[in-house]
């Protein structure tokens, strides 16, 4: 198994390369995944930045002293994969963004489309926003990732479309006929910007004013699945057809 991966804020440890994690992630290092001395550590700020590190030591519960090698930087994946993921019900959304970020996905931004149940407003908003940043975090440090996916903001219809037009390839998972997402031809870098609709579907108005972004409707089989899944079923095929999970 490859080393566990703890969040850092900054790479500065000392001319011995001698480093001491602290605070809620040295804590889970000491009390919760009991790492000892000699095992094995993976320190990142999220964005590609890591540093591979040996266990020295523990201080009480919460402080883990490691010997830190040199900091690298993971590049860009290419082509970059975005999922605009429409708002679903209840937990789905955490759900979704987790599968997304154990598959590889680059990017994701909340969409509220019109046939949504729910709808971020207020602090309800700024709280569901977060619990779905929160979720990428953790899902990208159980994944082993470096570089983790952001969330951005929720997004209008309005401003998705402005980022379809603006990618390599644009996609809409939509099964009336349309054409398979396992045959569309794909760039082999740049970006890929793929929206997954709500439960209900994405309306007429959302399809005509994604397909004047150049955005096409393609299909992933001949079964449904659920917005919380589509998501995550086609990154999969996206990363499978580009090579990036070679």
């Amino acid at each position: 198994m490859t080393a566990p991966v703890f969040v850092v804020e900054h790479f500065d440890a000392d001319r011995g390369g001698r480093y001491v994690l602290d605070g809620p992630e040295g804590r889970h290092a000491v009390s919760v995944k009991r790492l000892h001395a000699g095992e094995d550590v993976v320190l990142t700020d999220g964005a590609g930045r890591w540093a591979h590190c040996v266990v020295l030591d523990t201080e009480g519960k919460d402080r883990l002293v490691v010997r830190m090698d040199p900091v690298t930087e993971e590049p860009e994946a290419s082509p970059r994969v975005t999922v605009v993921q429409a708002l679903p019900k209840g937990d789905r959304g955490e759900l979704a963004v987790e599968t997304m970020t154990e598959t590889g996905v680059d990017a994701v931004v909340p969409w509220a489309a019109s046939r949504c149940i729910t709808q971020w407003k207020g602090e309800r908003g700024l709280k569901a926003l977060a619990k779905w940043r929160a979720t990428a975090r953790e899902a990208g440090k159980q994944s082993r990732r470096v570089r983790f996916p952001e969330v951005a903001d929720a997004a209008s219809t309005k401003q998705v479309a402005a980022l379809l037009a603006d990618a390599d390839f644009a996609a809409v998972l939509h099964e009336e006929g349309s054409e398979p997402l396992a045959t569309a031809g794909l760039p082999a870098s740049g970006r890929i910007v793929l929206v997954v609709g709500p439960e209900g579907g994405v309306s007429p108005d959302e399809l005509a004013a994604f397909a004047a972004a150049g955005a096409k409707p393609y299909r992933l089989g001949r079964s449904v699945l659920r917005t919380s899944t589509a998501g995550t079923a086609a990154t999969a095929l996206l990363l499978g057809r580009t090579g990036r999970w070679s």
